[in-house]
């Protein structure tokens, strides 16, 4: 079973990935965006850090809603309201239970992974997030490893993509051959699972 410490150590996890990693996602992001995706979730993960620490939610659906709203409050650009609303859906899809199984989870990761599709208008194969997000929940069944690979497998697969949403479709066919740095950054929220539970 997961707890509200389980989320609350996948969030920091992830904080920590994007410290490492922001560099990496701001260079991905500037051949084919605003060349800020790096800086803005930095920005966005420590401001999470710090309201979980000072907040301290009880329970797996406040301690993501939480941070899903911290996201949209400080993150610029399309990835504040895309991370936040995945976080914020996810959360609130898993109620006010003190305890979740991976099962409960895996559904309401989907329910979240789904809001984004809907708020963003993306789908699989459109060179976005969606790309890591959709075949990671397809492999959550066979646990957080699994999970983690499956995303960054869908990240490194945008590379040879056109982009059809977001700032980089309108680069039309010079967004091929540079991988998204929005699955990018995805992948590094769900390799943060595996790392919460300590596999």
């Amino acid at each position: 079973m997961l707890d509200a410490d389980f989320f609350r150590r996948w969030m920091t996890a992830t904080a920590a990935s994007v410290e490492r990693e922001a560099e990496r996602l701001t260079d991905l992001d500037s051949p084919i965006g605003d060349a800020d995706h790096g800086s803005n979730l930095l920005r966005g993960f420590r401001a999470v850090t710090a309201v979980l620490e000072k907040e301290a939610p009880d329970t797996p659906g406040a301690v993501l809603t939480l941070a899903g709203r911290q996201l949209i409050s400080t993150v610029g650009g399309a990835s504040g309201p895309l991370y936040g609303t995945l976080l914020r859906r996810t959360g609130k899809a898993l109620g006010e239970d003190a305890e979740v199984s991976e099962d409960r989870f895996t559904e309401a990761l989907r329910a979240g992974v789904d809001a984004v599709m809907a708020l963003g208008g993306a789908a699989p194969g459109d060179k976005t997030m969606i790309d890591a997000l959709v075949p990671a929940v397809d492999a959550l069944g066979d646990g957080f490893v699994a999970a983690g690979a499956a995303a960054e497998e869908g990240a490194l697969a945008t590379t040879p993509l056109q982009a059809r949403k977001g700032r980089a479709s309108y680069l039309g066919e010079r967004s091929i051959g540079h991988q998204d740095p929005g699955a990018t950054s995805a992948a590094l929220l769900i390799a943060g699972l595996a790392e919460a539970d300590g596999e």
